[in-house]
């Protein structure tokens, strides 16, 4: 197997690439990834340069690919290493460039390896495609951030450093609607959760789920200005995403696109955008003109709940972080990320820092089960 490093994922054709998905998770399509590098939303000035990796056989047939970025910063990454690149500092090393195998600014479990066959058989060619492009292109190390579980065995198979995370997950469990899925809720919980959505509707907030080419020009127009706004407020930047990025999306990935308005006396004051596949519901990205009680609970968690029991999903991952989701019947679920640095000294010091972590994460795990809304016989 001949491995490859290309500069932009137009280096391969679409039909190359997607052909070696087995699934449709939208994050690692070619026009996903394509809109992220058309739009500026990815490049050199913004410290993520693609570097895709290709593995073909001796006929030049492509067998096997990978999202892979060079990195100068860890912006984006939800996988926090500040205090590693630190501690890199501190010793007169350089930690940036980094490579990284992930999907920017996206902490979605999912396949990060795409392969003709098992994936799990193409691993070792992967971690030893990055390895060496680590150590002769002068990176401090390589990282793979949200393997889904088949290929996190096979990364930790391959003796790769494992660092856990934890994320709040919904899983849908045959419910007919909302109303069935409250029902498996302790009372007090249960009447929480109607409280906050009848108090959302007595404000006169009315909802609007806008699929595919139903979400128009004007749509993203509106919905980029709320996505800036949010950022600029809690972050004090415009959002990491451009406006061409989220236009492209819906000319791209139409059948995966959700846009929920929230409506005010017929004016959008709020919205947020879904991916989906056939079994999952992503929540990704939202933003509000103004802050009112329990909007941003209604448009980004239970309007996603109505449309994934609606739709028969089988799963929404809403995205990083947020113990409030817990009330809200969402699930702790462990994540995985793997990490190899050239310096062996490092290398070992971070295998002592996630031993360490490990045993905080899984009791955090344990700990969130314990807070769970649901009815003790359920």
């Amino acid at each position: 197997m001949t491995p490859e490093f290309v500069d932009s994922i137009h280096r391969v054709s679409a039909n190359e690439w997607d052909a070696l998905s087995t699934s449709d998770y939208p994050f690692t399509r070619h026009c996903f990834l394509a809109a992220l590098e058309d739009s500026g939303s990815v490049g050199v000035d913004r410290g993520w340069q693609p570097h895709h990796l290709l593995l073909r056989d001796a006929a030049g047939t492509l067998c096997g690919a990978a999202p892979v970025y060079r990195k100068q910063h860890s912006y984006g990454e939800y996988v926090f290493d500040w205090g590693w690149a630190q501690a890199y500092e501190e010793h007169g090393l350089a930690y940036y460039p980094k490579l990284l195998c992930a999907i920017p600014f996206t902490p979605c479990t999912g396949p990060r390896l795409l392969a003709a066959g098992k994936a799990s058989e193409l691993m070792p060619e992967l971690v030893a495609a990055l390895t060496n492009e680590t150590e002769t292109s002068g990176a401090s190390g390589w990282h793979g951030l949200f393997p889904d579980a088949g290929q996190s065995d096979a990364l930790r198979d391959c003796g790769v450093t494992e660092r856990l995370g934890c994320q709040f997950h919904w899983h849908n469990r045959g419910y007919r609607d909302f109303d069935h899925f409250l029902a498996q809720l302790n009372s007090r919980k249960r009447k929480t959760l109607r409280k906050e959505r009848r108090q959302v509707s007595e404000q006169g907030f009315r909802f609007t789920h806008k699929t595919g080419h139903d979400i128009t020009e004007d749509d993203w127009t509106l919905f980029y200005g709320l996505y800036q706004l949010t950022y600029l407020k809690r972050s004090g930047h415009g959002g990491y995403l451009t406006s061409d990025f989220f236009r492209a999306l819906g000319e791209q990935l139409p059948e995966q696109t959700l846009m929920v308005q929230a409506r005010l006396n017929g004016n959008v004051i709020a919205a947020a955008l879904f991916l989906y596949d056939q079994t999952t519901l992503y929540g990704r990205y939202w933003g509000c003109r103004a802050e009112f009680e329990f909007l941003h609970f209604e448009t980004c968690y239970y309007q996603g709940l109505d449309f994934a029991i609606e739709r028969g999903l089988t799963h929404f991952d809403g995205g990083a972080q947020g113990e409030h989701k817990l009330a809200r019947g969402f699930e702790p679920q462990l994540t995985h990320s793997f990490h190899w640095l050239a310096e062996p000294a490092f290398q070992k010091a971070v295998q002592h820092f996630v031993d360490r972590e490990r045993v905080d994460i899984l009791a955090y795990r344990e700990d969130a089960r314990a807070h769970l809304p649901y009815r003790q016989d359920d």
